[in-house]
Formats: C-alpha cells, structure tokens, sequence
C-alpha cells in the first residue's frame, strides 16, 4: 500500500518496479553517457546544466570531484573545459547544497539564498564584520579580482573554520552576492565584483517563492527521474512550506505525476517515463566518485538502490570499512562494487587500495572484464600508466583483474 493516502485519493500512482525506478534514475543522471555530437566543451556544458549543479571539492587522491563528475557523463571531458566555462561565463560558483558549479542560465535562482543571507534570514557560517567588508569591498572595486591572500593579516585564524578575517568577509561578500568567483589560481579563488564578472544579457530579477520551489522541483526530477518530496529540499531551508504547496499544484494541473515504487509514493515528470523505452548500456561500467550527484543523498540510494554508503575520509582510520576515498561501482544498472583508489602522481601509479564486492554478485567474469576496460580510462584520466592492486574482496576475481593490466 503506498504512503500519502490524501495525495492517493486525488492522483492515483502508477505502479513501477524498483528496477525499473532505477532505470529511470539512471538515464535521467545520464549514466552511462550516451555518445553526443560536437564539441567536447559543448557536451561538457550541456551536462552541467542537465544536472543543474556539479559539487566542488578539494580532495584530490584522485582528480577532484567536479573533474571525475563531469568525465563520467563526457568521455572527452578534459579539466580546463571548466576553466574554460567559467572565463566565458556560462558556468558560475555558487552554492546549491554544497559548493558548486552552476550554470549561468540558472543564475536568477541563486539570488533566493543570496537575499536570505542579506537580510539574515538565513545565517552564513560566517559572523558578519560589517567594517572588515566594507574593506574588502573597497580594495576589490579599486584594484580588480584579489585572492585571500592578497589581505595581509597579523593576527590568528579565527571562527569555525580557523579562517582569518578577511577570508570571512570575502566568502560572506560572496554568499550574499557582491562578490562573485571570477576564476581559480591552483585552486584558490580570485573575487571580484558580480557587476565585472556577469554578462549584461544574464537575468537578475529574484524568483518568487513560488518560482524557486517550481525550479527545484523541476530541475531535480528532470536530472534524477524520480523524487520523494524532502529531497527537493535536500539541506535547504525556508522553503519546504512553498514547495509543498507547488507540489500539489503542480499534481493538479498535471505537470507531476505520481507512482509507487515498493510501496512508497514518488513523484515524476510524465515526460521523463518515455525514458523506460529507451535500453540502459548494462554492460559499461562507471567508477563513480563520492560526491557524484547521482550518489549525493545517501538515504535515496539505500532505499533505489540497496546502497548503503558512507564516505570514510572524514572517520578515524581504525573505524573505516571499506578505506579513505571509497569509490562506488556502477554496473549492470546497480552498485555492485567499492573501490578505494589512490594516484601517485610522482610514479604515475593508480592503487586500487582495496576493491570490494556488493554482496549477490554472481557475474564475476563478465564484471571484471568491464571494471578492466574502464580502470585503463581511468588511469588516464588521473595521469596514471601502471597500476597495482592491493586488496580484492573476492579471491576468483583476482586472477582476471591482475591478468589484465600485464
């Protein structure tokens, strides 16, 4: 029996098995990528808005994650593409659950959490020095884009993040929308003013209430196939009233549909079910990173997918199961495998650190030929020309993998 029994009197579900759901799932998150026309810099930007966000983060064990990302939905992709992006300013930084690559046609949408945050609607984790701002401000309208460590600071780090207090002023500049991320020097940001760095045809006027909560909502379930209602919201606040508000509406007029996975209720785009026709590539294999969108809201992926998981480079090490930077393993439309890597730029070594198997895997042969394929791309992806095995969970696997890469 499906939960939401209101919502089940006025929109009766469909109903879809779980494998099916994540067929969905999969084909929304364009994974495996199916092969596209043109330049690899267009493909690479039209993932980007298909996905509507792409997590920044700055571990680099392996190539960051933005990078692994974007080169799991474009085989060409290549890093300075998004360097490339952001200088011609069709992707922009700014934060959607975490901080981000954006694209520059959502840039309206960006101004509902940078108008809470100006009025205090919305607490930045920052506190506000309204005097050391102003400073930074100054400086940056005076002499152009600056960096962190163009402030000189004689005094200790201070706050959460043990940042000094330039630093503070010029994230909460940023947050709030005066301050925009021009471009990245080795990985540190360069500021500047928002009126240097957006182009004069971007639309500025901030959505509605009603308009955000429509834009989350169509462009998770556009990206991810299908949703339950907290994860439009996912680490968002002050707008879950709206937004359930619009999911009623949008139910009514029918733009959103309803359907029933295991018994529990999930929302869908009508248009987005015409995807189940379409084959899922089972037989390529996809080494995901942590912060992949597809894998973001864990919970999701317990319930879709059977997956439970949990990055481990921010547990103690004696307490980890599986190793620092665990990667999922996409294969046969499931997660089937983990795999903790490391690349050793200096020996221009990939180390499978340890690789383990998803209890019920039964085509041991058949996956091992397809995780060989896609370790020799992904070696060159992280600079890689040898690669070394340390640790696999299943002992018939391991003659097939170490055979491939002699």
């Amino acid at each position: 029996m499906c939960k939401n029994k209101l919502l089940a009197k006025i929109h009766v579900p469909e109903m879809l098995s779980v494998e099916h759901a994540r067929k969905l799932v999969l084909h929304s998150q364009q994974l495996p990528p199916r092969k596209r026309q043109g330049r690899a810099i267009e493909a690479t930007l039209a993932a980007i808005e298909h996905l509507s966000y792409i997590q920044i983060d700055t571990i680099s064990v392996i190539q960051r994650a933005h990078h692994h990302t974007l080169w799991n939905r474009n085989p060409r992709y290549q890093p300075a593409q998004l360097e490339q992006l952001v200088a011609s300013k069709q992707v922009f930084e700014y934060w959607s659950h975490a901080a981000a690559y954006l694209p520059m046609r959502d840039y309206r949408f960006s101004l509902y959490r940078k108008r809470a945050i100006r009025t205090g609607e919305l607490n930045h984790w920052h506190a506000r020095n309204a005097g050391i701002m102003k400073m930074v401000l100054e400086r940056i309208t005076v002499e152009g884009p600056l960096m962190a460590r163009d402030f000189e600071h004689s005094g200790g780090k201070t706050g959460e993040w043990e940042s000094k207090p330039a630093k503070q002023a010029l994230e909460s500049l940023f947050m709030q929308g005066d301050l925009m991320i021009s471009r990245r020097d080795n990985f540190h940001k360069v500021y500047d003013l928002t009126e240097r760095v957006l182009s004069s045809g971007v639309n500025r006027t901030p959505p509605t209430e009603e308009e955000y909560a429509r834009f989350l909502i169509k462009r998770f379930l556009k990206a991810n196939g299908v949703a339950l209602a907290g994860e439009f919201t996912y680490l968002l606040k002050n707008i879950k009233s709206q937004l359930l508000k619009t999911l009623q509406q949008m139910l009514a007029d029918g733009e959103l549909r309803l359907i029933c996975v295991a018994g529990v209720e999930y929302y869908v785009l009508p248009q987005s079910l015409a995807l189940l026709n379409k084959p899922l590539a089972r037989n390529t294999l996809k080494i995901l990173s942590p912060f992949d969108n597809l894998l973001i809201q864990r919970k999701r992926m317990s319930a879709l997918f059977d997956f439970d998981y949990q990055i481990e480079c921010y547990v103690p090490a004696k307490k980890r199961k599986f190793g620092y930077f665990v990667l999922p393993v996409l294969w046969d439309g499931r997660l089937l495998a983990r795999m903790d890597c490391k690349a050793n730029r200096r020996t221009e070594t990939l180390h499978v650190l340890n690789l383990v198997m998803e209890p019920g895997m039964k085509k041991q042969e058949a996956f091992s030929l397809a995780l060989i394929k896609e370790l020799k791309t992904f070696m060159r992806f992280n600079g890689s020309r040898e690669l070394k095995f340390h640790h696999i969970s299943c002992a018939a696997m391991k003659p097939l993998l170490q055979a491939g890469f002699k």
